[in-house]
Protein backbone atom coordinates (compact mmCIF):
# COMPACT_ATOMS: atom_id res chain seq x y z
CA UNK A 1 0.00 0.00 0.00
CA UNK A 2 1.01 2.62 0.15
CA UNK A 3 8.02 11.11 2.09
CA UNK A 4 9.50 13.86 0.77
CA UNK A 5 7.81 15.26 -2.31
CA UNK A 6 9.53 15.06 -6.09
CA UNK A 7 9.13 18.25 -8.68
CA UNK A 8 6.72 17.34 -10.90
CA UNK A 9 7.39 18.03 -15.02
CA UNK A 10 5.54 19.07 -17.42
CA UNK A 11 4.30 16.27 -19.41
CA UNK A 12 4.99 17.64 -22.61
CA UNK A 13 8.59 17.89 -21.87
CA UNK A 14 8.48 14.64 -19.77
CA UNK A 15 7.73 12.60 -22.69
CA UNK A 16 10.45 14.58 -25.18
CA UNK A 17 13.09 14.06 -22.94
CA UNK A 18 12.13 10.18 -21.85
CA UNK A 19 12.12 10.00 -25.86
CA UNK A 20 15.41 11.50 -26.13
CA UNK A 21 16.98 9.82 -23.08
CA UNK A 22 15.66 6.43 -24.21
CA UNK A 23 17.28 6.90 -27.90
CA UNK A 24 20.71 8.19 -26.40
CA UNK A 25 -14.21 -7.77 -10.62
CA UNK A 26 -15.81 -4.64 -9.40
CA UNK A 27 -16.70 -2.65 -12.43
CA UNK A 28 -14.59 -3.61 -15.33
CA UNK A 29 -13.13 -2.20 -18.04
CA UNK A 30 -12.73 -4.80 -20.30
CA UNK A 31 -10.69 -4.72 -23.75
CA UNK A 32 -9.08 -7.24 -25.62
CA UNK A 33 -6.92 -6.59 -28.60
CA UNK A 34 -3.96 -8.72 -30.46
CA UNK A 35 -1.16 -6.68 -33.06
CA UNK A 36 -0.61 -7.45 -36.44
CA UNK A 37 2.36 -8.09 -37.87
CA UNK A 38 3.88 -5.42 -39.83
CA UNK A 39 4.64 -5.75 -43.20
CA UNK A 40 8.11 -4.52 -44.76
CA UNK A 41 7.58 -1.74 -47.10
CA UNK A 42 9.48 -1.24 -49.97
CA UNK A 43 12.59 -3.50 -49.66
CA UNK A 44 11.39 -7.17 -49.46
CA UNK A 45 14.77 -8.03 -47.40
CA UNK A 46 13.68 -5.28 -44.20
CA UNK A 47 13.05 -7.17 -41.37
CA UNK A 48 10.16 -7.53 -39.39
CA UNK A 49 9.74 -6.92 -35.98
CA UNK A 50 10.01 -9.77 -33.75
CA UNK A 51 6.77 -10.94 -32.49
CA UNK A 52 7.37 -13.52 -29.67
CA UNK A 53 3.38 -12.83 -28.68
CA UNK A 54 1.76 -14.39 -32.17
CA UNK A 55 0.62 -17.76 -31.47
CA UNK A 56 0.31 -17.62 -27.27
CA UNK A 57 -2.72 -17.67 -25.74
CA UNK A 58 -4.43 -14.63 -24.72
CA UNK A 59 -3.26 -13.08 -21.25
CA UNK A 60 -5.77 -11.46 -18.52
CA UNK A 61 -4.35 -8.76 -16.73
CA UNK A 62 -6.18 -6.74 -13.88
CA UNK A 63 -5.80 -3.92 -12.04
CA UNK A 64 -6.72 -2.41 -8.49
CA UNK A 65 -9.18 0.28 -7.82
CA UNK A 66 -7.03 3.55 -8.56
CA UNK A 67 -5.47 5.69 -11.35
CA UNK A 68 -1.53 4.42 -11.31
CA UNK A 69 -3.23 0.97 -11.28
CA UNK A 70 -4.82 1.79 -14.65
CA UNK A 71 -2.14 3.51 -16.47
CA UNK A 72 0.24 0.93 -15.29
CA UNK A 73 -2.47 -1.95 -16.96
CA UNK A 74 -2.22 0.26 -20.12
CA UNK A 75 1.26 0.67 -20.29
CA UNK A 76 1.51 -3.23 -20.07
CA UNK A 77 -1.24 -3.47 -22.15
CA UNK A 78 0.11 -1.55 -25.30
CA UNK A 79 3.88 -2.70 -25.28
CA UNK A 80 2.46 -6.55 -24.77
CA UNK A 81 0.51 -6.13 -27.42
CA UNK A 82 2.99 -4.18 -29.62
CA UNK A 83 4.73 -7.70 -29.59
CA UNK A 84 2.06 -9.43 -31.09
CA UNK A 85 0.64 -10.79 -27.93
CA UNK A 86 -2.92 -10.81 -27.59
CA UNK A 87 -4.12 -8.79 -23.73
CA UNK A 88 -7.58 -8.82 -21.87
CA UNK A 89 -7.14 -5.65 -19.63
CA UNK A 90 -9.86 -5.76 -16.34
CA UNK A 91 -9.67 -3.16 -14.65
CA UNK A 92 -10.87 -1.62 -11.36
CA UNK A 93 -11.28 -4.69 -9.68
CA UNK A 94 -10.45 -3.31 -6.14
CA UNK A 95 -8.52 -3.70 -3.44
CA UNK A 96 -5.06 -5.96 -2.76
CA UNK A 97 -7.26 -8.78 -1.21
CA UNK A 98 -9.79 -8.67 -3.76
CA UNK A 99 -6.97 -8.37 -6.50
CA UNK A 100 -5.08 -11.32 -4.84
CA UNK A 101 -8.32 -13.61 -4.84
CA UNK A 102 -9.00 -13.18 -8.33
CA UNK A 103 -5.18 -14.17 -9.16
CA UNK A 104 -5.75 -16.90 -6.91
CA UNK A 105 -8.46 -18.51 -8.08
CA UNK A 106 -7.50 -17.80 -12.16
CA UNK A 107 -10.13 -14.94 -12.98
CA UNK A 108 -7.48 -13.02 -14.30
CA UNK A 109 -3.21 -14.31 -15.03
CA UNK A 110 -1.39 -11.14 -13.84
CA UNK A 111 -1.43 -8.01 -12.19
CA UNK A 112 1.12 -5.52 -11.05
CA UNK A 113 1.61 -5.05 -7.38
CA UNK A 114 3.50 -3.11 -4.68
CA UNK A 115 6.48 -5.02 -3.19
CA UNK A 116 5.00 -4.12 0.95
CA UNK A 117 1.25 -4.88 -0.12
CA UNK A 118 2.68 -7.87 -1.39
CA UNK A 119 4.24 -8.96 1.90
CA UNK A 120 2.33 -7.33 4.45
CA UNK A 121 -1.48 -7.38 3.08
CA UNK A 122 -1.19 -10.91 0.74
CA UNK A 123 2.22 -12.58 2.74
CA UNK A 124 0.91 -11.36 5.89
CA UNK A 125 4.32 -10.67 7.47
CA UNK A 126 3.74 -8.11 10.69
CA UNK A 127 7.70 -7.25 10.71
CA UNK A 128 8.91 -4.14 8.15
CA UNK A 129 11.63 -4.86 5.82
CA UNK A 130 14.41 -3.01 6.81
CA UNK A 131 15.48 -2.32 3.10
CA UNK A 132 13.60 -2.25 -1.04
CA UNK A 133 15.61 -4.79 -1.84
CA UNK A 134 14.69 -7.06 0.83
CA UNK A 135 11.06 -6.13 0.58
CA UNK A 136 11.52 -7.63 -2.77
CA UNK A 137 12.74 -10.24 -2.01
CA UNK A 138 10.60 -11.64 0.42
CA UNK A 139 7.68 -10.69 -1.81
CA UNK A 140 9.38 -12.99 -4.68
CA UNK A 141 9.88 -15.59 -2.47
CA UNK A 142 6.18 -15.96 -1.46
CA UNK A 143 5.00 -15.99 -4.44
CA UNK A 144 7.40 -18.82 -6.14
CA UNK A 145 5.74 -20.65 -2.90
CA UNK A 146 2.30 -20.28 -4.56
CA UNK A 147 2.83 -20.92 -7.61
CA UNK A 148 3.26 -17.09 -9.36
CA UNK A 149 6.60 -15.15 -9.81
CA UNK A 150 7.50 -11.65 -10.47
CA UNK A 151 8.65 -9.46 -13.08
CA UNK A 152 11.44 -7.39 -11.82
CA UNK A 153 10.60 -4.34 -9.72
CA UNK A 154 9.97 -0.02 -10.91
CA UNK A 155 12.60 2.37 -9.81
CA UNK A 156 9.67 4.43 -8.47
CA UNK A 157 7.55 3.28 -5.28
CA UNK A 158 4.46 5.06 -3.96
CA UNK A 159 3.96 4.28 -0.77
CA UNK A 160 0.97 5.20 1.99
CA UNK A 161 1.21 7.94 4.07
CA UNK A 162 -0.77 10.22 6.20
CA UNK A 163 -0.60 14.06 4.84
CA UNK A 164 -2.79 16.52 6.97
CA UNK A 165 -3.74 20.62 5.69
CA UNK A 166 -0.57 22.51 5.73
CA UNK A 167 -2.41 24.96 7.74
CA UNK A 168 -3.35 21.96 10.34
CA UNK A 169 0.38 20.38 10.32
CA UNK A 170 1.74 24.10 11.30
CA UNK A 171 -0.83 25.04 14.11
CA UNK A 172 -0.03 20.98 15.57
CA UNK A 173 3.65 21.38 14.98
CA UNK A 174 3.08 17.86 12.64
CA UNK A 175 6.47 16.75 10.54
CA UNK A 176 6.51 13.44 11.31
CA UNK A 177 3.95 9.99 12.00
CA UNK A 178 5.68 10.61 15.70
CA UNK A 179 4.14 13.75 15.97
CA UNK A 180 0.36 12.89 15.89
CA UNK A 181 0.55 11.12 19.34
CA UNK A 182 0.80 14.80 20.53
CA UNK A 183 -2.70 15.16 19.36
CA UNK A 184 -5.53 14.81 21.82
CA UNK A 185 -7.51 12.86 19.04
CA UNK A 186 -7.65 13.52 15.28
CA UNK A 187 -9.66 11.79 12.64
CA UNK A 188 -8.28 10.19 9.89
CA UNK A 189 -9.84 9.62 6.38
CA UNK A 190 -9.05 6.33 4.35
CA UNK A 191 -10.10 3.72 2.20
CA UNK A 192 -11.98 0.83 4.46
CA UNK A 193 -9.25 -1.80 4.47
CA UNK A 194 -6.57 0.71 5.56
CA UNK A 195 -8.13 0.40 9.28
CA UNK A 196 -6.92 -3.42 9.89
CA UNK A 197 -3.80 -3.39 7.64
CA UNK A 198 -0.40 -3.44 9.22
CA UNK A 199 0.99 -1.07 6.62
CA UNK A 200 -2.23 1.27 8.17
CA UNK A 201 -4.20 2.11 10.84
CA UNK A 202 -2.82 -1.30 12.73
CA UNK A 203 0.35 -1.37 12.25
CA UNK A 204 0.77 2.96 13.30
CA UNK A 205 -0.89 1.60 16.45
CA UNK A 206 1.78 -0.86 16.59
CA UNK A 207 4.54 0.92 15.61
CA UNK A 208 4.40 4.10 16.62
CA UNK A 209 1.27 3.78 19.44
CA UNK A 210 -1.03 5.96 17.86
CA UNK A 211 -4.48 4.97 19.47
CA UNK A 212 -6.03 8.49 19.15
CA UNK A 213 -7.09 8.51 15.50
CA UNK A 214 -10.50 8.52 15.22
CA UNK A 215 -11.00 6.73 11.80
CA UNK A 216 -13.70 7.82 9.04
CA UNK A 217 -14.08 5.36 5.87
CA UNK A 218 -13.89 7.13 2.70
CA UNK A 219 -13.91 6.00 -0.79
CA UNK A 220 -10.87 6.13 -2.53
CA UNK A 221 -10.04 9.78 -4.36
CA UNK A 222 -11.89 11.98 -2.01
CA UNK A 223 -9.60 12.38 0.98
CA UNK A 224 -7.84 15.33 -0.62
CA UNK A 225 -11.39 17.23 -0.75
CA UNK A 226 -12.22 15.69 2.18
CA UNK A 227 -9.47 17.64 4.13
CA UNK A 228 -10.00 20.62 1.96
CA UNK A 229 -13.58 21.22 3.33
CA UNK A 230 -12.62 20.28 7.23
CA UNK A 231 -14.21 17.26 7.05
CA UNK A 232 -11.51 15.56 8.24
CA UNK A 233 -7.77 16.56 9.87
CA UNK A 234 -5.62 14.03 8.41
CA UNK A 235 -5.33 11.37 5.69
CA UNK A 236 -3.96 8.48 4.12
CA UNK A 237 -2.39 9.39 0.93
CA UNK A 238 0.00 7.75 -1.67
CA UNK A 239 2.87 9.32 -1.84
CA UNK A 240 2.76 10.05 -6.54
CA UNK A 241 -0.87 11.49 -6.05
CA UNK A 242 -0.59 14.19 -8.29
CA UNK A 243 -2.40 16.42 -5.86
CA UNK A 244 0.52 16.49 -3.68
CA UNK A 245 2.09 18.79 -6.14
CA UNK A 246 -0.12 21.78 -4.86
CA UNK A 247 1.63 22.33 -1.87
CA UNK A 248 -1.30 22.71 -0.16
CA UNK A 249 -0.80 19.49 2.05
CA UNK A 250 2.18 18.13 4.52
CA UNK A 251 2.90 14.78 3.88
CA UNK A 252 4.31 13.39 7.40
CA UNK A 253 7.80 11.06 7.58
CA UNK A 254 7.56 7.51 7.99
CA UNK A 255 11.74 7.43 9.92
CA UNK A 256 10.49 3.97 11.12
CA UNK A 257 8.98 2.26 7.86
CA UNK A 258 5.34 1.23 9.02
CA UNK A 259 4.72 1.68 5.51
CA UNK A 260 7.74 -0.49 3.65
CA UNK A 261 8.91 -0.41 0.62
CA UNK A 262 6.50 0.10 -2.35
CA UNK A 263 8.06 -0.49 -5.80
CA UNK A 264 6.07 -2.07 -8.78
CA UNK A 265 6.19 -5.68 -9.27
CA UNK A 266 4.40 -7.67 -12.21
CA UNK A 267 2.92 -11.04 -10.54
CA UNK A 268 1.91 -13.85 -12.32
CA UNK A 269 0.56 -17.46 -12.30
CA UNK A 270 3.91 -19.30 -13.29
CA UNK A 271 1.80 -21.89 -15.50
CA UNK A 272 0.51 -18.93 -17.58
CA UNK A 273 3.75 -17.46 -18.06
CA UNK A 274 5.24 -20.70 -19.43
CA UNK A 275 2.51 -20.66 -22.28
CA UNK A 276 3.34 -16.85 -22.91
CA UNK A 277 6.83 -17.98 -23.50
CA UNK A 278 8.64 -17.31 -20.21
CA UNK A 279 11.54 -14.80 -20.61
CA UNK A 280 10.19 -13.23 -23.80
CA UNK A 281 7.53 -12.65 -22.16
CA UNK A 282 8.75 -11.23 -18.37
CA UNK A 283 11.43 -9.26 -21.01
CA UNK A 284 8.43 -6.97 -22.55
CA UNK A 285 7.44 -6.07 -18.78
CA UNK A 286 10.66 -5.65 -17.51
CA UNK A 287 11.12 -2.99 -20.56
CA UNK A 288 8.18 -0.65 -19.08
CA UNK A 289 8.89 -1.36 -15.64
CA UNK A 290 12.86 0.08 -15.57
CA UNK A 291 11.79 3.68 -17.14
CA UNK A 292 9.02 4.03 -13.94
CA UNK A 293 11.16 6.92 -12.50
CA UNK A 294 9.04 8.81 -10.21
CA UNK A 295 8.38 11.63 -11.86
CA UNK A 296 6.85 9.53 -14.76
CA UNK A 297 4.80 8.15 -12.83
CA UNK A 298 3.86 11.40 -10.93
CA UNK A 299 3.46 13.26 -13.91
CA UNK A 300 1.13 10.48 -16.00
CA UNK A 301 -0.78 10.28 -12.95
CA UNK A 302 -1.29 14.08 -13.02
CA UNK A 303 -1.85 13.84 -16.71
CA UNK A 304 -5.48 11.41 -15.97
CA UNK A 305 -6.02 12.48 -12.36
CA UNK A 306 -5.85 16.32 -12.48
CA UNK A 307 -5.66 16.58 -16.41
CA UNK A 308 -8.63 14.67 -17.30
CA UNK A 309 -6.67 12.81 -20.14
CA UNK A 310 -7.50 9.40 -21.00
CA UNK A 311 -5.33 6.87 -19.39
CA UNK A 312 -4.94 4.48 -22.46
CA UNK A 313 -3.60 7.79 -24.40
CA UNK A 314 -1.44 8.94 -21.41
CA UNK A 315 -0.32 5.35 -21.67
CA UNK A 316 0.16 4.97 -25.58
CA UNK A 317 2.27 8.50 -25.80
CA UNK A 318 4.67 7.49 -23.07
CA UNK A 319 5.14 4.09 -24.70
CA UNK A 320 5.71 6.14 -27.85
CA UNK A 321 8.17 7.79 -26.47
CA UNK A 322 10.39 5.60 -25.39
CA UNK A 323 9.72 3.31 -28.75
CA UNK A 324 8.36 0.59 -26.86
CA UNK A 325 5.47 0.41 -29.68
Amino acid sequence: MRGTMRRLIAWSLLAATMAFAVAACGSDNNSSSSSNSSSSAGSTSAAAPAQPGKGKPAVTIGTKDFTEEFILGELYKGALEAKGYTVKLKKNIGATEIIDTALTSHKIDAYPEYTGESVATVAKRNEPAKTADEEYQLAKEFYEGRGQTVSEPTPFEDVDAIAAPKAYAQKHGLTTMEDLKKLGSFSLGARPEFKNRQQGLAGMKKVYGITKAQFRQLALGVQYQAMDTGKIDTANVFTTDAQLASGKYTVLKDPKGVFGFQNVSFVIDKNKLAQLGGDQFMAVINSVNKLLTTDAMTSMNKAVATDKQDEAAVAKQFLQANKLT
